[in-house]
């Protein structure tokens, strides 16, 4: 039976509300908020520390604060919105960091930001990885990795943002005001994505219930692609973002600034993945995923050991370029692959992903800490410069494989 005019036109509203171009732009702002938070930190280890009378090893594990509670909450995050609504979950986390960031601004005293930053991190731990599974449900695998890539443009603006800017005003309104600056950024970033998605969220949501939660699990565990992926992403996120909260000190050890100059520094790795999301069509067309995963893995190795050499913020600042470039080519090839995992249980899929990326980025901090300590800087970045290049090689053969 023919549809009238009126359905034919509740249909093409439909569709143009679910456009990937719509769907990205919505997921952006929530995207953009939640890494701004994660990054501004980090810029602030020599001030925070200076400030609540802490030690600047003790003051950068505000890192892994965030990250740990990212990762922990993922296996709880994931199930729950593929029985919920992904876009319900995502609305909801972005609520609870608004509120932890405006918290942390009031902090009094290093354990209070402690538990702050670990309620930031587990809220924000539920919106990038749903909104990588709610792309994977509605752009089809041809488009999803230029797709992906357009998004991770918001995401690494966040990051960029997050230190940049953290870094820039510090010493005009101090780290309370940086953090009352993250949840106003917060706030926006959940009026954004609760507008996108009005009509979605006013619609009847599911029910969870732990039994088929657990048997998906194990569904993808059993799945020995998915095995590599998670690996792959816990291995990187150890020799890549390791160094980046003892950046601060090791720039102000060495007398070259503080703050400003650390907050240039880390955005350039976030520059350079910004240059990845405007060149991974060239990248693709020319590379292809295999060859992207050996590229990135070899400029991410050059790029670590040149950080290594201890030379100037200036040099450290050029390396975090090409190691932003390096990334993003493994890692955007492993988000991409990762949504094929399990398409009935995808928010499931990427939220182990998610889990094993920020477990490493949790346990990298103390580790490059402690080799630091005992290596120093050159030898410690070389293990690390080691591991992403073998790391590229290795899942290159193994993912070109067929799934």
């Amino acid at each position: 039976m023919r549809r009238g005019p009126a359905a034919d036109g509740a249909a093409a509203m439909q569709a143009a509300s679910d456009s990937p171009s719509r769907l990205i732009a919505v997921l952006a702002a929530g995207g953009f908020a939640s890494t701004f938070a994660g990054r501004v930190v980090e810029p602030l280890v020599g001030v925070l520390a200076r400030d609540l009378a802490s030690p600047p090893a003790t003051v950068a594990l505000l890192s892994t604060a965030f990250a740990l509670p990212y990762a922990l909450i993922q296996p709880v995050l994931g199930p729950v919105g593929d029985a919920l609504g992904k876009e319900r979950v995502v609305v909801a986390c972005l609520f609870v960091l608004t509120l932890a960031l405006a918290a942390c601004a009031a902090a009094g005293d290093i354990g209070t930001l402690f538990g702050l930053r670990m309620l930031a991190g587990a809220a924000a731990g539920g919106v990038i990885p749903l909104s990588l599974a709610m792309m994977g449900d509605r752009i089809p695998m041809e488009r999803r990795q230029v797709a992906i890539g357009r998004f991770l443009v918001a995401v690494i603006l966040g990051q960029l943002s997050g230190s940049t800017i953290a870094g820039l005003i510090e010493g005009a309104i101090g780290w309370r005001g940086v953090f009352c600056l993250a949840a106003g950024v917060g706030g926006l970033g959940l009026l954004g994505v609760a507008l996108g998605f009005a009509r979605r969220l006013r619609a009847a949501g599911g029910r969870f219930a732990l039994a088929p939660a657990l048997s998906r699990y194990r569904a993808i565990l059993r799945n020995p692609r998915a095995r590599v992926l998670f690996s792959a992403v816990f291995v990187e996120a150890i020799a890549v973002f390791g160094i980046f909260p003892h950046l601060a000190h090791l720039i102000e050890a060495r007398g070259e600034g503080g703050p400003k100059e650390a907050g240039l520094v880390l955005a350039g790795f976030a520059a350079g993945g910004l240059a990845y999301s405007l060149a991974v069509g060239l990248l693709l067309r020319f590379l292809g995923q295999t060859r992207m995963l050996m590229a990135g893995g070899a400029v991410s190795g050059a790029a670590l050991m040149i950080v290594g050499l201890a030379g100037s913020w200036q040099a450290d600042c050029a390396a975090l370029v090409a190691l932003g470039l390096g990334f993003y080519m493994l890692h955007n090839t492993f988000q991409v692959q990762v949504t094929e995992v399990a398409p009935e249980a995808r928010a499931s899929a990427v939220a182990l992903h998610a889990f094993s990326f920020f477990c490493g980025q949790a346990i990298g901090v103390a580790v490059l800490g402690l080799g630091l300590e005992t290596l120093g800087q050159l030898p410690a970045l070389g293990v690390c410069a080691a591991a992403i290049l073998v790391l590229g090689l290795v899942t290159a053969r193994r993912l070109a494989r067929p799934g």
